[in-house]
């Protein structure tokens, strides 16, 4: 039996990512990832990421991936809540529009527009004909923001129910994991079949040659980190921009020691 057992969870790891061997490739991708950050203030570019996918896909962790060495003034993750009854009368894209990039920045969204094609149409927070629109005016808006000269990137990431499950348990065993699971997302669990088909029809009306879907398998998060952050450095112009060269000069004093006055204590 603990052969059995032992021979499951060989199989079950085969060709899994290490800790080490991601860590030393992920170190290897901030590095590029950095050199695309200049090359955006250099230029003035702006990189748009939409991040997409199932609960438990790994949406959050591949943004901060992608994010964790980078300048967080240039560089913000969105993630927005339920729209507030007001913004539920506006025009459907408008709440996004505002995160936006400047020049020289990187949004990345987690979740975004095409929440209106998937949690909200199987969940039934909106109609049909909402729907329909939706699908019919995404491409237009898109294609607005590539226009404009925004680089726009959209990843889903693709993950098996059975390995779903096991995130599930993972978070509610997990007292720290815990927030990351909502009445909704315990909701959805029943409707692995219902959001296929919603990803289906929305991937079909919404891949342009303007701004395409890219779809990545996350059932290793590890693996799935290292290949989009991959094939998104290999999707964006050369990106190499001459190095600054920061000149440092002598401090000219012994360094001094921070020194705090009373009452205020250190501790």
């Amino acid at each position: 039996m603990a052969n059995q057992r032992k021979d499951n969870a060989d199989t079950k790891n085969a060709g899994k990512v290490g800790k080490a061997e991601y860590q030393e490739k992920l170190g290897a991708l901030e590095l590029e990832l950095n050199d695309v950050a200049r090359w955006l203030q250099y230029t003035g570019r702006r990189l748009v990421v939409l991040v997409e996918g199932r609960d438990t896909a790994g949406k959050g962790g591949v943004i901060s991936a992608i994010a964790g060495s980078l300048n967080p003034r240039t560089t913000r993750s969105v993630a927005l809540p339920k729209p507030t009854e007001r913004e539920r009368t506006q025009w459907y894209f408008q709440r996004y529009v505002q995160h936006l990039p400047a020049a020289g920045e990187i949004v990345l969204f987690d979740r975004s527009w095409y929440n209106r094609a998937g949690v909200e149409r199987v969940m039934g927070y909106c109609t049909e004909a909402e729907t329909e629109a939706f699908l019919k005016a995404a491409p237009v808006f898109e294609q607005m923001l590539v226009d404009d000269g925004i680089l726009l990137f959209k990843y889903w990431l693709t993950v098996d129910q059975a390995q779903q499950e096991e995130r599930i348990a993972e978070r509610l065993a997990d007292p720290l994991k815990r927030w990351k699971l909502s009445p909704i997302d315990l909701e959805a669990r029943g409707r692995y079949a219902d959001y296929g088909r919603a990803r289906d029809r929305m991937l079909k009306a919404t891949h342009t040659e303007a701004a395409p879907w890219t779809l990545v398998d996350f059932n290793d998060q590890r693996r799935g980190r290292l290949a989009l952050i991959r094939h998104l450095l290999d999707a964006i112009p050369e990106h190499k921009v001459p190095d600054t060269v920061v000149d440092v000069p002598p401090l000219g004093h012994a360094p001094l020691a921070e020194r705090l006055k009373a009452p205020f204590k250190a501790i």
